[in-house]
């Protein structure tokens, strides 16, 4: 063959073989590791012997991305099941995609579970004209975490997250990224945490992914979170970022101690911050308030300690609150050792997660009629 023919012929390959490669979408939304809230679940219905399968619930997932090119057609969407994950694959399906010419923004019906990969493709015809992909994601739990030490990084062991499936995320409101839920947690001390141990307890028995966004700061008292302080601002800030979530995880108390607040004055406090908080979301989240006012090896103040309590269990009987772990059962080996200003040892932290677990787990299994944050 003469060489100008086999030019031309190698040319028309190269030029069939472009057409042929779909362009590749960069999806922005949503992200690696996120985790959205699950809506529609119904606990008489997630029995694994539930007839037709367990119902897990669903949620509509906002899928946004660039199209630089302008591509034009049928838009669809799938979920893959990664390995390891909970949850189902789905077959593509159709996607309304708002202003195609320049970006692409549609709403997808994704089953609760994860992780999964969330695939994009837009069809010219016959012919896939750009695809796009990300991974991993989820849908499941959502819990926005706030208060003082107990719930950041200053316990003895940091904790990675076991579970095989890996589906339990941390939220960096700073960066604004998702990662696996590893110690030390987010920018809130260098130590370990309560939350990867009840990460690995929650996932395999939901049976979805679920996600830990803590915002708590230590040393810090319940006025520090009222309307109009920066703490406030932040806790509802990071909550309108990740969207729905299914309860704020409250577990604070140490400062008020030692502040000597009275309970009115805590019972006031909480109120005033909740009220603000969910009238800034325009959603109705429960707060879960933990027990948590021992720290041995700082104080000892029976008196000023049962007074948080006391206020505590005042605010679990009013709309709005629910009961969360009285982790100050939680003495002796649990807590960190004399010279330490840690609140709990390696045991006590899988003791105190084992805690929020029954909490959260009565939480969850309420009668969705009487469960808030919906």
């Amino acid at each position: 063959m003469p060489r100008s023919l086999l030019s031309v012929c190698l040319w028309h390959t190269f030029l069939v073989t472009c057409a042929a490669e779909p362009a590749q979408l960069v999806l922005r939304s949503p992200r690696p590791y996120q985790v959205l809230q699950r809506e529609g679940f119904q606990p008489k219905q997630s029995a694994a012997n539930n007839p037709g399968g367990p119902e897990l619930g669903f949620t509509d997932v906002t899928i946004e991305g660039d199209n630089p090119r302008g591509f034009t057609g049928q838009w669809q969407y799938r979920i893959v099941r990664l390995k390891n994950g909970y949850g189902q694959n789905t077959d593509w399906q159709y996607l309304q995609v708002e202003n195609a010419t320049k970006e692409i923004r549609g709403l997808a019906e994704v089953p609760a579970g994860g992780w999964y990969r969330l695939e994009v493709q837009c069809l010219d015809g016959q012919a896939t004209v750009a695809t796009g992909s990300v991974e991993p994601i989820g849908v499941g739990e959502v819990f926005l975490i706030a208060g003082q030490s107990y719930a950041g990084g200053y316990h003895d062991e940091i904790l990675k997250v076991t579970d095989s499936s890996q589906a339990v995320s941390a939220y960096d409101w700073q960066e604004k990224t998702w990662r696996i839920a590893h110690d030390p947690p987010p920018h809130n001390g260098d130590g370990g945490s309560i939350w990867p141990h009840l990460g690995d307890m929650l996932v395999p028995t939901l049976r979805v992914p679920v996600a830990f966004v803590n915002v708590s700061v230590g040393d810090t008292s319940a006025s520090q979170w009222l309307p109009n302080e920066m703490l406030h601002q932040r806790l509802v800030e990071v909550g309108k970022e990740i969207g729905l979530f299914r309860a704020v995880l409250w577990q604070q108390g140490e400062s008020d101690v030692l502040e000597k607040s009275s309970s009115a004055a805590y019972v006031k406090k909480m109120l005033e911050i909740r009220e603000a908080a969910c009238d800034d979301w325009r959603f109705d989240p429960p707060w879960l308030l933990a027990k948590s006012t021992l720290h041995p090896t700082i104080y000892n103040r029976p008196l000023e300690e049962n007074q948080i309590r006391s206020a505590i269990d005042q605010l679990w009987s009013r709309p709005g609150f629910r009961p969360g772990p009285d982790t100050d059962v939680l003495g002796g080996d649990n807590r960190g050792g004399a010279n330490s200003r840690h609140h709990f040892s390696a045991e006590g932290q899988r003791r105190a997660a084992w805690l929020w677990f029954a909490s959260l787990w009565n939480e969850l299994n309420r009668d969705p009629d009487t469960r808030a944050g919906s």
